[in-house]
């Protein structure tokens, strides 16, 4: 049994200043006021919060190619990703993952290889310490895509599909001078070179995607999964999407599309760095202003696990504390249909993070899962 006092305990509707106590790998009870019981722990007025549930990280990626053309072994990329997400309080975490190439990132079919193995093989000996999950990424332009999913469709590890389209002209690329910009940088091609790899995507775009959508649908249609759109740009898209059974909007690029998706009651998918940088890498629409607009549902490392918990208080603000911290634990749990956690609430899972406030920037203390402290 594990005991925290002296906390400001983030419930889903009110806030209890109080003490939480965790037996049995659940969340026992709350208490008002501070507990005088041997062993307690002393949170010293620190908030307690959910374990993090983030849908989209990139994070693995990162530690699998710390550096440009080197490439780390995936076994100890997967275990410095773990190491980060618990570290952040993230205690579930979907690991997002690319099926499929364009031709400028090729390296990246390999990581999905590596992942679905090295995730299996973790998750099976019990020693991670965030419970890892596949949120499989299906790039729809990209011919081997179909391929690579079909093995993995029925993995009792995916929890989360997505479709995206990342041809140049749509989305996130719809700009095209900064596309040629950021490819040139990337690839050292000069801008000849990249115009025809431009041309030859647009045709695969128009030849393949229409087709490549409908057999993702297909292939995981039984099995009840969440399945989101990426980088919606219109309200019209949103519309489509909806009306295929796409109904999540993982970072719209315009808040056209952001708020046509809470008009559809779609849930709307940010990712941290956009709120903690103040704004978009990538020129597109502010994730603060979607929260601003009430347009916001869930929050996602993207590619900075310690990111969440940063953008969820300085989204408090706009969007209310108990809304804010939902945003990064109740909210993507309800989207992944994981019913046992997400929530302080007793007889859910003791998933628990340990929040202290400094100089006005929010950081991680300490972190249990399923009342075993990780972090």
């Amino acid at each position: 049994m594990t005991i925290l006092t002296n906390a400001r305990l983030i419930l889903p509707d009110a806030v209890l200043h109080g003490t939480i106590i965790l037996k049995g790998g659940l969340i026992a009870e709350f208490q008002p006021g501070p507990s005088h019981a041997p062993g307690a722990i002393d949170c010293e007025g620190d908030d307690i919060i959910p374990g993090l549930v983030d849908v989209h990280t990139d994070n693995l990626e990162r530690q699998v190619q710390p550096r440009a053309n080197a490439r780390w072994p995936s076994r100890s990329a997967f275990l410095a990703h773990d190491a980060q997400c618990a570290a952040a309080g993230v205690t579930t975490v979907l690991d997002a993952l690319c099926l499929g190439d364009l031709g400028f990132e090729q390296e990246r079919d390999q990581t999905f290889f590596d992942g679905v193995r090295d995730l299996t093989e973790m998750h099976a000996s019990g020693l991670m310490k965030s419970e890892h999950l596949l949120h499989l990424r299906c790039e729809l332009p990209a011919e081997d895509m179909p391929k690579m999913l079909d093995p993995v469709a029925d993995h009792p590890l995916v929890a989360m599909i997505s479709v995206m389209d990342h041809s140049p002209g749509v989305g996130q690329y719809r700009d095209i001078a900064r596309y040629i910009r950021m490819r040139v940088k990337q690839t050292n091609w000069d801008e000849a070179q990249v115009m025809r790899r431009i041309e030859e995507l647009r045709e695969k775009r128009e030849r393949v995607v229409p087709g490549h959508r409908a057999w993702v649908l297909d292939r995981v249609a039984g099995r009840g999964l969440p399945v989101a759109s990426h980088d919606d740009e219109s309200a019209a898209q949103i519309a489509d999407h909806a009306a295929l059974g796409i109904r999540i909007s993982e970072f719209p690029v315009t808040m056209e599309a952001a708020l046509a998706a809470k008009a559809l009651d779609v849930p709307v998918i940010v990712g941290a760095p956009n709120i903690v940088r103040g704004g978009s890498h990538s020129g597109n629409v502010s994730a603060m202003e979607i929260a601003q607009a009430g347009a916001l549902d869930t929050i996602a490392s993207d590619y900075v696990p310690a990111g969440m918990v940063e953008a969820a208080y300085a989204c408090a603000p706009a969007m209310g504390l108990a809304a804010a911290i939902a945003s990064i634990t109740a909210n993507p749990a309800r989207m992944c249909r994981m019913h046992d956690r997400g929530r302080l609430q007793p007889g859910l899972r003791a998933d628990i993070v340990r929040v202290r406030h400094h100089a006005g920037l929010p950081f991680v203390r300490a972190v249990w899962r399923q009342g075993a402290r990780v972090a």
